[in-house]
């Protein structure tokens, strides 16, 4: 057997193994998430971190460039030897599962943030619907406050890279109250394919195998803070999308300034008007009376950004990305997004707005 032949093989063990050890959630809390991946993704940030350009944009870019050589240069020989055309695709299935998985993908399995901050997630509609009004009340205030016009919609006024560095000033405030989400040796910058991120649907990711976090650059200030602070949140070892939406929210909020409070408390409503939705349009309908003009417009300014992109491939890429996150023990796909309102309202609860 070849070193390749053997590398390839090994894909299924490795899927095996991922699956069983996945089902011990304290050994990935304990070995891997507090312990082996810190250290990583410390190393990374600390290589990268530096660099304002995506490093991890480039080594994409430059693996594809790669592939697209290899396949024009070897066509004949692929087609003759097809056997081993896919055992060295096997062969680089497994190398790139491996790296993931050792890189950032155990978290998939750690424990949940809702166990370490001790809430107790419900799905009662009265609790959302009261919890709905107060994000309403407060995003009102505070739209009144920056804009002194109810009918005016809020346009933050700082650059992105000011909005960097206010979101990790938010991280030193908000690991005072969590220890647990402290954030050293920041990663994050814009994606160097913001325009594809856009096309795709995605406001940001994280690069497992470079550890930056990156935003989409060309989203509108508007929602910028809170993707900003969702894509460290991942950086800090928590996978699923609920938590690092509830994450962005939490660190947007601290923040003591009051552009970045208006970002996250409307960012908050958002979620639990569609959830509102869902439950009852009638009832929907009166909450959304309650809203702002100014509010409202903020909403409308973000379907305006992703309509603008539509595009018939933009379903395939949410279809994929649906069943990598189900394959990574995220059941709910795609809808994982949605689960952040339980969090949200579990976690005003113990910490009223």
């Amino acid at each position: 057997m070849t070193l390749k032949t053997g590398i390839a093989l090994s894909l299924l063990p490795q899927i095996i193994f991922v699956k069983w050890i996945g089902s011990h959630t304290d050994w990935i809390e304990s070995y891997y998430s507090n312990g082996i991946y810190p250290f990583i993704s410390g190393v990374f940030r600390f290589l990268f971190g530096w660099i304002p350009f995506s490093v991890g944009d480039l080594l994409y870019t430059a693996l594809i460039i790669l592939a697209l050589g290899y396949l024009y240069r070897n066509k004949r020989k692929i087609l003759s030897h097809k056997i081993k055309f896919l055992r060295d695709i096997a062969m680089i299935l497994s190398i790139a599962y491996f790296t993931f998985h050792f890189m950032w993908g155990f978290n998939y399995y750690r424990e949940p943030i809702a166990t370490k901050l001790k809430l107790e997630e419900t799905k009662d509609y009265k609790e959302l619907i009261d919890f709905t009004r107060q994000l309403i009340n407060k995003t009102n205030e505070i739209q009144l406050a920056i804009s002194k016009d109810s009918a005016l919609r809020v346009y933050i006024p700082y650059s992105q890279k000011e909005q960097f560095n206010m979101t990790l000033s938010g991280y030193e405030d908000l690991m005072k109250k969590h220890p647990f989400l402290s954030y050293q040796q920041p990663s994050i910058k814009t994606s160097l394919f913001s325009k594809m991120l856009t096309y795709m649907g995605y406001a940001g990711y994280l690069n497992p195998f470079t550890n930056e976090a990156q935003v989409n650059g060309l989203l509108p200030n508007f929602r910028f803070p809170v993707v900003a602070g969702h894509e460290i949140g991942h950086q800090l070892g928590y996978s699923a999308e609920n938590e690092t939406n509830f994450i962005g929210y939490l660190v947007t909020v601290t923040n003591k300034d009051i552009y970045f409070k208006y970002a996250a408390y409307s960012y908050a409503l958002g979620y639990c008007l569609n959830d509102v939705r869902r439950g009852d349009a009638a009832v929907f309908d009166e909450l959304l009376s309650e809203l702002n003009g100014g509010v409202k417009l903020n909403f409308q300014e973000m379907t305006a950004f992703w309509n603008q992109y539509e595009n018939p491939l933009e379903p395939v890429f949410k279809s994929i990305f649906n069943s990598f996150l189900k394959a990574n023990n995220q059941a709910q796909g795609i809808q994982s997004y949605n689960a952040v309102v339980s969090l949200l309202v579990a976690y005003h609860k113990q910490y009223p707005l």
